[in-house]
């Protein structure tokens, strides 16, 4: 009989929906995804992008799915399943949750995003923290690594080595693989309809525009690089937020920056696939999942330290990472990455090795493996 295991998340999830539909698609696992409502799925107000906008790929299809906005049908929901599989715990709806499973006896399995970097280093908020996730940490059976900053987290908070498994944060390789290929037979037509002189360089930075993501060092850090001895790279923006406005003031001055706005799920391979280099220069970045879209399109990587996918993807071979804020170590990596074009290239040929590895495979591996630690 099929392991019935119940997965809390607030909203759908773009990069979710496709490793939801493999997991359901398991003939031992029978898996339920309740949201606390469908905006995700639905044209909502994005903060981050600071827009209205809905997603062109499915986000609901190929799983089973239910809403339950309050804590009745929440409970109804972890009596009827044989283990609860949380989204991380930020929120009361979250924590409502998990201590319903720890008092029904369902064992739980948590997935968050936490790193190091977010942790207090001294003072009363480290102990009143300290407290609060002891409450969380103890009432979960097992933790769903994304990656080593990941796992690093839990080994410092305490939590033991048996009770992690590896299920990595990866993006569906096929579908941008397939869709960068595609996308590669207009390439020509597409610089050309953005503007772009051919054969320049292009670096890509694709997120929100906001101070986290730090678009803004990448910005200074492109124009302190002697553009004209690296062949006249171009920076292109692809996103929005808050910061929207001060780079595009300063791309009307520089006709080697573009800003191009929000772009929709499939219209990411486009860009990427122009991309020689992509450039997340994050503070204290989860993860960074472009960075694994990227990867698919063979582009060479430059990232901070401070993002969560630097230390299992962003090796030598395939590209740099950074120190977080400082300008001149991300414009050096600009200007290395940009010197010398089949380097460039060799890089984006291993990082595109590296990321095939880094697959829903391994992820449905890795659940299959704490539940059969739990059940």
């Amino acid at each position: 009989m099929p392991y019935r295991v119940l997965y809390l998340v607030d909203h759908p999830i773009q990069y979710q929906a496709p490793l939801l539909r493999r997991l359901a698609s398991q003939p031992d696992i029978d898996l339920k995804v309740v949201f606390k409502s469908l905006s995700g799925a639905e044209r909502y107000m994005n903060r981050g992008f600071r827009r209205q906008l809905s997603w062109d790929v499915s986000l609901l299809d190929g799983y089973d799915h239910d809403i339950a906005p309050n804590d009745r049908q929440l409970a109804a929901h972890i009596s009827r399943c044989d283990a609860v599989w949380l989204h991380g715990w930020q929120g009361r709806r979250m924590r409502r949750a998990l201590g319903a499973a720890y008092k029904s006896d369902r064992p739980v399995l948590m997935r968050g995003e936490n790193t190091l970097f977010a942790v207090p280093k001294r003072g009363l908020r480290r102990i009143v923290k300290r407290r609060y996730l002891d409450w969380i940490l103890l009432r979960c059976a097992a933790f769903l690594c994304i990656g080593s900053a990941n796992r690093d987290y839990y080994l410092a908070q305490g939590v033991e080595p048996e009770r992690l498994y590896f299920m990595p944060y990866a993006v569906d390789n096929d579908y941008f693989r397939a869709q960068t290929k595609k996308a590669a037979e207009r390439r020509r037509e597409f610089r050309a309809e953005l503007g772009l002189e051919p054969g320049r360089p292009v670096v890509l930075f694709a997120g929100k525009l906001q101070p986290r993501k730090n678009p803004a060092l990448l910005l200074k850090a492109f124009r302190s690089i002697d553009r004209p001895g690296l062949r006249n790279p171009y920076l292109l923006f692809v996103g929005d937020g808050v910061l929207r406005g001060s780079l595009e003031r300063a791309a009307a001055r520089d006709r080697d920056i573009r800003v191009l706005g929000f772009r929709n799920q499939s219209e990411l391979p486009a860009f990427y696939d122009l991309a020689d280099v992509f450039v997340l220069p994050s503070r204290r970045e989860p993860w960074g999942l472009a960075v694994n879209e990227a990867m698919n399109a063979r582009c060479a990587i430059i990232a901070s330290d401070e993002c969560g996918c630097a230390p299992d993807l962003v090796y030598p071979d395939c590209g740099s990472v950074v120190p977080a804020g400082k300008l001149k170590p991300l414009a050096g990596a600009l200007a290395t990455v940009l010197s010398d074009p089949d380097r460039c290239r060799s890089m984006g040929e291993r990082a595109y090795d590296r990321i095939g590895e880094w697959n829903f495979d391994r992820d449905v591996g890795g659940f299959r493996a704490a539940l059969a630690a739990i059940s």
